[in-house]
């Protein structure tokens, strides 16, 4: 049996929501031959890396590349633009995907394998990166897996009453990325100043995020700030490209570029890149979380702490599931009302937020003593059995 762990995309954020699965099952012993597949240098040396620097027993690695020509003229063209290489790379390569018989991945794009390619035999297992909020996270695509590694209640109340999902094909087994994410908690020194860190984390997507709108008037307040120290931490796609481009409704928004004064900023630090963007180092080292409609919030919540969120597209939130993390701090809709925020959200913490903080964490996340991986590489062993069972009954059945 043949299981594959495909990381394709232009950056790292989503390896370690699964790649903990993938190391887990091998060391199970099932049998099985686990195979790691990426689609770019960078996607492979931080899966070694992820992996303690060497490949362990267990795993065998696969590149996969654009072979065609045609492919490589297109995303020449396009990729500066859009993740060309990200939807090509399935057809380039049907024969890997046609050879396996499970194949776990982090996001829907690869529902093209089926819907396109006509790959019917192909179980596909979803363990997705994030455990956010967001409408796209819950859309009736999720429907097509043959099964879902679902981090807690949340999810699971979700796909089943907004995408359909069957709930015999959904799993609870927590969230793989705390097993593997080992942040710094105090990851940023900043010069000379002990003030309390705040983490500006907003989205890439254009119709949600608040960058597009506010971001520079929020970088423009740390900066003029004595209070304040900030981590500025986007998306790590936010600036990947000249435009971000998004798909669950189509958007196009121009990142643009930043004024050398905010690195130049002793109070200031920023990271558009590095992998601590994704190992928690600054979800786990900040004081006030500020930020929009990213996942990262629920990682922030492990520890609950003082929250700000930005609303400038003005979204009527309440009572709408996709803004449930903005239970967790006061919202402002302008940059102007920082000060006022700021001060609300860290004053009215511990007797307003503390606890929907801790009650927005537990409804996302089920965690116990046993590794979410090792959950999840049991859900996929058990899936996997039943799936030869019932192909071994079927050929019995021909047979005769």
């Amino acid at each position: 049996m043949r299981i594959g762990f495909l990381f394709n995309h232009d950056q790292i954020h989503q390896m370690a929501h699964s790649l903990p699965v993938a190391l887990a099952l091998a060391r199970a012993g099932t049998g099985a031959e686990i195979i790691v597949a990426t689609t770019n240098d960078l996607l492979a040396r931080e899966a070694v890396r992820l992996m303690g620097g060497a490949v362990p027993p267990g795993i065998r690695f696969v590149a996969l590349r654009l072979n065609s020509a045609a492919s490589r003229s297109v995303d020449a063209l396009l990729g500066s633009l859009i993740p060309s290489a990200k939807l090509l790379i399935y057809r380039d390569n049907i024969a890997f995907f046609r050879s396996l018989d499970f194949l776990v991945v982090t996001e829907r794009t690869s529902l093209i394998l089926k819907t396109r390619y006509g790959l019917s035999s192909l179980r596909m297992v979803l363990t997705d990166h994030g455990a956010g909020d967001r409408a796209i996270g819950f859309g009736k695509s999720a429907a097509l897996f043959d099964h879902i590694l679902a981090a807690g209640p949340k999810i699971c109340d979700r796909l089943t009453g907004e995408a359909g999902v069957l709930p015999e094909r959904l799993t609870i087994t927590g969230y793989p990325k705390f097993d593997i994410a080992e942040g710094k908690e105090r990851p940023i020194k900043f010069r000379g100043s002990n003030r309390p860190i705040v983490l500006y984390n907003p989205h890439v997507s254009p119709h949600l995020s608040s960058w597009y709108k506010q971001g520079r008037a929020v970088l423009d307040y740390f900066l003029a700030s004595d209070r304040y120290n900030l981590i500025f931490a986007p998306h790590i796609m936010m600036f990947e490209r000249r435009m971000a481009v998004t798909i669950d409704k189509l958007r196009f928004g121009l990142p643009g570029r930043l004024h050398a004064r905010y690195a130049a900023a002793a109070n200031i630090h920023i990271d558009l890149g590095s992998t601590a963007l994704t190992d928690m180092s600054y979800t786990n080292g900040a004081d006030i979380y500020l930020g929009d409609v990213s996942s990262q919030i629920y990682e922030f919540l492990k520890t609950p702490r003082p929250c700000l969120f930005i609303n400038c597209h003005g979204f009527d939130a309440d009572h709408d599931p996709n803004f449930a993390h903005w239970q967790a701090g006061p919202v402002i809709s302008d940059a102007r009302d920082l000060d006022r925020g700021l001060e609300e959200a860290v004053s009215d913490h511990p007797a307003r937020y503390s606890a929907v903080q801790r009650r927005l964490f537990d409804h996302t996340f089920d965690l116990t003593a046993e590794p979410s991986s090792v959950r999840a590489a049991r859900a996929i062993a058990s899936f996997a059995r039943v799936r030869e069972i019932e192909s071994r009954s079927i050929d019995a059945g021909l047979a005769h």
